[in-house]
């Protein structure tokens, strides 16, 4: 029982059953339609792939602003080399490459020029988003490109469910076996725990936040073009404010602001807890700001929750 209550997700894994049990008895009709189930996962799937490459640089005590706008440039990219006749495995890796070449730059920024990681990514929001701006004018995935088993793969629903839910439970677990379980997963947590004592005991930082950073992108990068392999329109304002929501994702899921601590498990059902909530709000015909404000809410009685958490088995450890 202390394990459990120990558990930096164990309050996420309530407000899911709560959120379950509520929506359950409030609008069962509603609730278990298998349209809703499938939009839930679909959108699980966006929010949980974008928030599981946040985790990485946020338990290293750094942060990415720039995934909303990485999201949409390599969704972009995807389709603008669909558009020109590339295939689409091969749009599919130059689209990854781009992701990755900006989280390297992110994390030469950040580890090579001693930037803040918030200054450089939020730099890499704005400007990644001007050039979709200038340069993005693509609507869409051709007929073709649809049909074809790579985007089937990514964006269908073989077992009556989107794939992409598919993709985020098989990633997201062997993303928690990497940090629970390898020694790359150790390091990270040291040295979002005591980047000092880290680097004292031999933990390669630098190497480790590229690394962190790289999977950031990556993960913003595959999450768009499951999006768009999924639901083909695209355009100028993909992934905008969604590098806020991925945050908050994290946050809510346990994993702390000041690094060393936190689950996938958690950073995933904090994806379904926001989405399952959007899609009750919207079935009710809320207001979007009412879901915005819920966000705000949720975020600060969470991030309190945790800090006092923190202090308590602190004070207990020192006894």
């Amino acid at each position: 029982m202390r394990k459990l209550l120990k558990r930096p997700d164990l309050g996420i894994i309530i407000g899911c059953l709560f959120v379950f049990a509520l929506f359950s008895l409030w609008n069962p009709e509603q609730w278990f339609n298998w349209g809703t189930i499938r939009n839930i996962g679909e959108y699980t799937a966006i929010l949980g792939l974008l928030a599981i490459g946040q985790t990485f640089v946020i338990l290293i005590r750094e942060i990415d602003l720039s995934v909303g706008s990485v999201y949409g440039m390599v969704g972009i990219t995807f389709v603008g080399l669909e558009n020109n006749n590339v295939s689409d495995v091969l749009a599919f890796v130059l689209a990854m490459l781009l992701a990755l070449l900006i989280g390297l730059a992110n994390a030469a920024l950040v580890t090579r020029g001693k930037l803040s990681s918030m200054i450089v990514t939020l730099g890499g929001l704005f400007f990644y988003r001007g050039v979709i701006y200038v340069h993005g004018g693509v609507t869409g995935v051709p007929q073709a490109a649809r049909q074809n088993w790579f985007a089937q793969l990514l964006g269908g629903h073989w077992l009556q469910i989107e794939n992409g839910f598919g993709v985020l439970l098989i990633l997201g677990s062997l993303c928690a076996v990497i940090l629970h379980d390898t020694r790359f997963g150790n390091h990270l947590l040291a040295l979002g725990g005591d980047p000092a004592s880290a680097e004292s005991q031999g933990v390669p930082v630098n190497k480790v936040r590229t690394i962190a950073f790289c999977l950031c992108s990556l993960f913003a990068g595959l999450s768009a073009i499951v999006t768009l392999t999924h639901d083909p329109e695209t355009n100028v304002s993909l992934g905008t404010g969604m590098e806020l929501e991925a945050i908050a994702a994290v946050v809510v899921g346990g994993t702390l602001l000041t690094g060393g601590r936190g689950t996938m498990l958690g950073t995933i059902l904090g994806a379904f807890f926001f989405t399952a909530v959007r899609s009750e709000m919207v079935a009710l015909g809320a207001p979007p700001s009412w879901y915005v404000s819920f966000v705000g809410i949720a975020l600060l009685i969470v991030v309190t929750i945790n800090t006092l958490l923190v202090k308590r088995l602190r004070n207990q450890w020192i006894r």
